[in-house]
């Protein structure tokens, strides 16, 4: 099923994103795996998780992200030391050559750095991983990039034609404004033209001794 959520993320989520992400580190494991992890918890895309760790949550968590790195690195010791009691195959690796063999036939003395190859093999995956995981989150960081770009286009435009809005505004006001005293001056106009032509009604007294109204322009 493919994953499509997009609504934002809370303060649980981001929790578990980086509980999730510590506790990866201290195993040994890989942020991959806690971004495939949570991801499948909260219906997200890895890619999704690894750019919220690496844009919003990774430095809220600097010391609690050291912390775990020394307790891998002290399990990492601790597994060492049982493989050599144990008398485990180990790879020695020296600065101009390199030898396979047990610690049971290794007459040589050289002052170099052993590990074995099972911690090898563990590291080379561990950062084939982190390559995926770096090239997913590169990925992610360019199309939210891309994003932004757009975003900031449509504003620019947006802002353009409040502009252009504003100025019709006023032109339309201005307009209103002289048609309200073109309309003001024509009832001035109406009010004394209709005050000129008007006259005072006459009356007469007829032989009842009643008044009646004289018609205007007769004798």
């Amino acid at each position: 099923m493919t994953k499509v959520r997009q609504d934002a993320w809370s303060h649980e989520d981001d929790l578990l994103l980086a509980e999730t992400v510590l506790r990866h580190i201290r195993e040994g494991s890989t942020q991959l795996n806690a971004f495939e992890e949570v991801g499948d918890k909260l219906n997200r895309t890895s890619a999704a998780c690894g750019f919220r760790w690496n844009a919003e949550i990774r430095k809220k968590y600097i010391n609690a992200i050291d912390l775990a790195k020394r307790q891998r690195k002290e399990k990492k010791r601790a597994m060492e030391k049982t493989r050599k009691v144990n008398r485990s195959p180990v790879i020695t690796f020296q600065q101009n050559y390199e030898t396979v063999h047990t610690e049971e036939n290794n007459s040589s003395e050289t002052t170099s750095s052993t590990i074995t190859l099972e911690t090898v093999i563990q590291f080379l995956n561990q950062l084939k991983k982190d390559y995926y995981a770096s090239n997913q989150s590169k990925v992610s960081l360019d199309q939210a990039q891309k994003e932004n770009a757009m975003l900031r286009e449509q504003i620019t435009k947006l802002e353009k034609e409040l502009s252009d809005t504003k100025r019709e505004l006023v032109t339309i006001q201005e307009d209103y404004k002289v048609f309200v005293q073109i309309m003001d001056r024509a009832r001035k106009m109406t009010v004394l033209e209709d005050q000129g032509s008007f006259k005072a009604p006459a009356f007469r007294m007829d032989k009842n001794g009643n008044l009646e109204q004289i018609a205007q322009g007769s004798n």
